[in-house]
């Protein structure tokens, strides 16, 4: 069964896919076991798709990168999170938050911090959501305060990419008190090596086991003015922008959830007889996979379909929601579903599709709960 085939993906993309799909093969998929029961930080795996490059090289190449588009990007996603969402994620976050750097910093930011997160010498993160604030990004309290020639960073950041194996973040933090409570954040370049930047991993998640992330506390972390990127209060505006094209990828984080299910059941039932007759014979197990199919074929369409809109421009915030919200529920239920036609094996920890349970629940909330995305759906609307 090929459910990630390439006739859906522009011409562009698909060299691209090839070579994501080869890595995947040799790197991702044969250790997914492993490294989904130790927890442990993939970093042999991450070093091997920067060699590879396809890691951070949605950088440009002004700054050392190969400008890799949104479908291009969309296509690893695809291959990387069928073989296994854990590792994949932790690929994909070597350079997150590098592009709001490369959008909107300075020359000097740029050459200092992103040129060696794309020439594969660092990683980063980007530090958003909050021990009590996820979704509403105009609700966080971490702060940074102008003091002199420099910023005074305070408080903490929660689940983030990185946290502890960033070389640096891009921080988002409260710099004003205004009425517009929409222009009262900005962002800040913030080395981890800083005093008065700690951080931890957070206790061990149910899924995802192979990224890591952290709890980052900030007590009186001073960075130089010159690190705040762009202009003051307009860090929010930088972020909607930034997960316009962050929510299509984790469609496509979905999608090769979603894809991995149906695979591993198909081949499933296919082998398994009872009642005298071989379990694929049963016309509700047809049916069940049948709608698995649909689920996923609906996704797909629609996420690649959004992919052009945001590349192009169009109305990409109402077209990010969609894609986002339907690939993620398609591949709760395609899961979901697998489980069942898994049954009683399915709840054992050596099971494939027992681990895609686990992950395909964390992109649904991810980059805005699905709540937010019927909201921003409704409220951008053509």
């Amino acid at each position: 069964m090929e459910l990630l085939d390439e006739s859906i993906v522009p011409e562009d993309a698909r060299e691209i896919k090839a070579d994501a799909r080869a890595f995947a093969e040799e790197y991702i998929e044969p250790n997914a076991e492993e490294y989904f029961r130790s927890g442990d930080y993939p970093f042999d795996i991450l070093e091997a798709g920067q060699v590879a490059g396809l890691v951070a090289q949605d950088l440009g190449p002004e700054v050392g990168g190969r400008g890799l588009n949104i479908r291009q990007m969309l296509a690893i996603a695809e291959e990387f999170y069928r073989a296994d969402a854990g590792i994949a994620l932790t690929l994909q976050l070597a350079s997150f938050g590098g592009e709001i750097v490369e959008s909107y910093g300075s020359e000097v930011q740029k050459e200092e911090y992103l040129r060696p997160v794309a020439e594969c010498e660092a990683i980063t993160g980007l530090a958003v959501s909050e021990p009590q604030t996820g979704s509403d990004l105009a609700g966080m309290t971490t702060s940074a305060e102008k003091d002199g020639d420099e910023w005074v960073i305070n408080g903490e950041k929660y689940w983030i990419g990185n946290a502890v194996e960033a070389d640096w973040l891009t921080v988002y933090a409260k710099t004003g008190d205004s009425d517009d409570r929409y222009s009262n954040y900005s962002m800040f370049i913030v080395p981890t090596d800083t005093d008065g930047y700690d951080a931890e991993h957070i206790p061990e998640k149910m899924g995802f086991r192979a990224s890591k992330q952290g709890h980052i506390v900030f007590d009186d972390c001073r960075v130089p003015e010159e690190n705040l990127v762009g202009t003051e209060g307009t860090g929010f505006y930088m972020l909607a922008e930034f997960f316009n094209h962050g929510r299509v990828i984790v469609g496509g984080h979905a999608l090769g959830l979603a894809a991995a299910a149906i695979e591993e059941t198909w081949e499933f039932v296919h082998d398994r007889s009872a009642f005298g007759r071989s379990v694929n014979d049963f016309q509700a197990v047809q049916h069940d996979l049948s709608d698995m199919l649909i689920e996923f074929e609906r996704a797909r369409a629609l996420n690649w379909r959004a992919a052009e809109k945001v590349q192009n421009g169009e109305n990409p915030g109402y077209w990010a929601a969609l894609a986002k919200t339907t690939s993620t529920e398609a591949a709760v239920e395609c899961a979901e579903t697998g489980m069942q036609l898994h049954g009683g094996r399915s709840v054992l920890t050596d099971r494939k599709i027992a681990r895609i349970y686990r992950d395909v629940r964390i992109p649904v909330i991810y980059e805005g709960a699905n709540g937010i995305q019927r909201n921003l759906i409704y409220r951008q609307r053509p």
